[in-house]
């Protein structure tokens, strides 16, 4: 017959059994809410964060823009449809429909190109680059480049994507380059972008995105002067599922357009795949 176990073993036991069911509630809890928003507008730039497998997000708005010397107007509805395809990988599409007028042309309206992409998170703790993924995408010219809502050609871009948490406050720092077809006669060849946000809370659900960003010149018969602009506004997150923002672009140099916007995020949950639940 076995002697029983002493006291200090049974304590012990007790001591692991009692260790690993707070590390399981404790992990438990830390799990992201699958629904939980993930704003990458109002700002320019994007957050290497990426949505659930399975889930569908919905970033939709209004930009109204004037162009600088009172050259013309353009209203848009810029459109996000974003899905967890892999617990580290989104795909992301996205369009607007665009109305111009002003100018020497008549006023004019359409849809814009399309924008395809994948985003991939490489990292979510990488040294200096933080959270870090990358999105490469494609343009396709759905749009006009006569009515002027397309660039005419189709692009390859990618985006080098880095965020970071200090003092409470969302730090995300972009850079992308874009590759176009054509001979640059319409749209020019080469594009990068770079892009500063900052999103912090103010009250409650009030918080307040600021964000710095540019677009080095280009060159050809399409090329531009390069151009700097500045965005801020306040957020709203209504319920974890649904954000609100608005607020204003005002240009800093260039030929950049400012602009007012207001818009949402909102998560509608998990794809319905069709199949049967089990009980």
């Amino acid at each position: 017959m076995r002697s029983p176990a002493p006291w200090s073993s049974i304590r012990i036991a007790l001591a692991l059994l009692a260790g690993a069911g707070l590390a399981s509630t404790l992990a438990a809890q830390a799990a992201p809410d699958p629904r939980a928003v993930q704003p990458e507008r109002p700002t320019v730039a994007t957050h290497a964060g990426t949505v659930a497998p399975g889930y569908i997000e919905v970033e939709t708005g209004v930009e109204a823009d004037r162009l600088p010397d009172g050259v013309g107007r353009q209203l848009g509805t810029p459109t996000v449809v974003k899905v967890g395809l892999a617990p580290r990988v989104q795909l992301n599409v996205g369009t607007a429909f665009l109305r111009l007028s002003g100018g020497a042309a008549a006023a004019r309206s359409g849809i814009g190109d399309v924008s395809v992409g994948v985003k991939w998170r490489v990292a979510d703790a990488a040294p200096l680059l933080g959270r870090f993924a990358v999105l490469p995408s494609v343009d396709l010219p759905t749009g006009s480049a006569e009515r002027g809502t397309g660039a005419g050609t189709t692009g390859a871009g990618l985006l080098l994507i880095s965020s970071h948490q200090a003092y409470g406050v969302a730090v995300d720092l972009n850079a992308g380059y874009t590759r176009r077809g054509g001979d640059g006669t319409a749209t020019p060849r080469d594009a990068t972008v770079w892009t500063a946000s900052f999103g912090a809370p103010v009250r409650g659900p009030a918080g307040l995105a600021l964000e710095l960003f540019g677009y080095p010149g280009t060159s050809g018969p399409a090329g531009a002067a390069p151009t700097t602009a500045l965005l801020v506004g306040p957020t709203f997150l209504v319920r974890p599922w649904l954000a609100l923002d608005a607020g204003v672009i005002r240009r800093l140099s260039g030929p950049q357009p400012n602009a007012l916007y207001a818009g949402l995020v909102y998560n509608a949950g998990k794809i319905p795949t069709g199949r049967p639940t089990r009980r």
